[in-house]
């Protein structure tokens, strides 16, 4: 047999597999990769562990109902052209839902209104009619315009829909509770009844800390547009994702062996004991990779020997039936006193993402050092990431890295002569950070 019949007769293996698997109720698997598949032997070694969580889209076009909330702000900085894309955005989001769907829009200015009671999006045309009739004026209540919007999800929460609300504004909260922490209280407690929170933040006027804080603590997504003509493409985005949730309330709980330490969790928060970790995801996206990373120490091996690392439960929600489902993996890890074998055992792929992960944290470190008045600390942050990730373009033939590092030494460009960082730029790299820590999928 040829190697292209070969391979012809192991894509309708997999592609077989992976219809049963899905027809059988499993939308998730859990893979689990070190960053080295050998270590050296004789002495203690320190690894990191990938574990990825990958969602199949589903075979047919079924999918659960989702209950949309949008949160609109009308202040007065809203007149004029952002308005109009704003509306014109919201109002082509909601025509890609369905008859199932069920959709609410909240305004906000220094008050709170409920244009649009949570209801089914059959009657479209009224909607509509009542978003194109939302004028500007006033300030900002945000954190009064997501409760309010909470509420309206919380009418149909039995319904056991994907909960979303899509949060849009422009200015700085100046009306009631407007701090990062007071948002990602409320995005804590949000979390909690299933409910996600997107926020959109236009120009840059706005407060990036406090909408990524509400975005992170719920687990929604979060963007930056600074110019409101790409408002429309940002909701189709998330519109799309919305769309697409095969599974909810999804914890990664991992166990190690004796003598196995987890030392650190890499980008994402999570709750880390002596010999367990545990990391939760509001939703996972049929189609996207979703993972974390652990760092762990482990106890010295013989040459030749494999032991196990660790073993991850993931437990979910099955988003179309509603009922509960667990995929569980152990990982392995040999050892040898050859150095070309330990050399080749390398995983260029989880390496990358080890480095691109390391370099969000320290885009976000050097945000805390520019606000600190070390704008100069924070531009040889931002050069000595650049160039890591120029090294890891290299390395494993990633250009995407190249335009990463691109971007930290423009920033880093900026501010080297001892300048605030420009809040553009503050807000392109905050935004970036949460979405490769996030694994947000680009939107351009």
């Amino acid at each position: 047999m040829n190697r292209l019949s070969l391979r012809s007769l192991a894509t309708l293996v997999i592609g077989a597999a992976c219809t049963a698997w899905t027809a059988a109720g499993a939308p998730v698997t859990c893979r689990m990769e070190l960053d080295r598949g050998i270590l050296p032997a004789d002495g203690p070694q320190k690894a990191v562990i990938k574990i990825s969580l990958d969602a199949a889209k589903p075979p047919t076009r079924e999918r659960p109902a989702v209950n949309l909330a949008l949160v609109l702000d009308r202040s007065g900085s809203m007149r004029g052209e952002k308005l109009r894309k704003a509306q014109e955005a919201a109002i082509e989001a909601l025509r890609r839902l369905g008859p199932q769907d069920l959709a609410s829009v909240v305004i906000y200015n220094n008050e709170v209104e409920t244009l649009v009671p949570a209801q089914s999006v059959r009657n479209l045309e009224e909607i509509e009619r009542r978003i194109r009739s939302i004028r500007a004026s006033g300030n900002t209540a945000l954190y009064s315009g997501v409760s309010q919007a909470a509420a309206e999800i919380r009418k149909n929460l039995e319904r056991e829909c994907v909960n979303r609300i899509l949060l849009l504004s422009d200015g700085q909260a100046n009306v009631g509770p407007s701090t990062p922490d007071d948002l990602a209280r409320l995005g804590i407690s949000l979390r909690k009844e299933q409910i996600a929170v997107t926020t959109v933040g236009v120009g840059t006027d706005y407060n990036e800390d406090l909408m990524t804080r509400l975005a992170r603590e719920s687990d929604g997504n979060t963007y930056f547009v600074e110019s409101s003509a790409d408002l429309p493409r940002i909701f189709a985005a998330e519109i799309g994702d919305v769309l697409n949730v095969v599974a909810k309330d999804v914890t990664i709980a991992i166990e190690f062996p004796d003598g196995v330490r987890p030392l650190r969790i890499i980008g994402r928060d999570g709750r880390m004991r002596n010999d367990s970790v545990e990391i939760n995801l509001s939703q996972l996206y049929g189609g996207q990779e979703k993972f974390a990373l652990v760092e762990i120490e482990i106890p010295a091996g013989s040459d030749g020997h494999r032991r196990p690392v660790a073993t991850a439960t993931v437990r979910y929600e099955n988003a179309a039936t509603q009922k509960r489902g667990e995929t569980r993996e152990t990982a392995s890890v040999s050892f040898s006193r050859r150095t070309e074998e330990v050399t080749h055992s390398s995983n260029a792929g989880v390496q990358r993402d080890i480095v691109v992960n390391v370099s969000a944290a320290a885009s976000a470190e050097a945000i805390s050092l520019n606000d600190q008045g070390r704008a100069k600390d924070a531009a040889v942050m931002l050069r000595g990431k650049a160039s890591e990730l120029r090294g890891a373009a290299s390395k494993y033939k990633a250009p995407e890295l190249k335009e990463r590092a691109d971007k930290l030494e423009a920033a880093a460009m900026q501010m080297e002569s001892g300048a605030a960082m420009p809040s553009a730029t503050r807000k392109a790299l905050r935004a970036d950070e949460y979405q490769t820590i996030n694994q947000q999928q680009a939107t351009h």
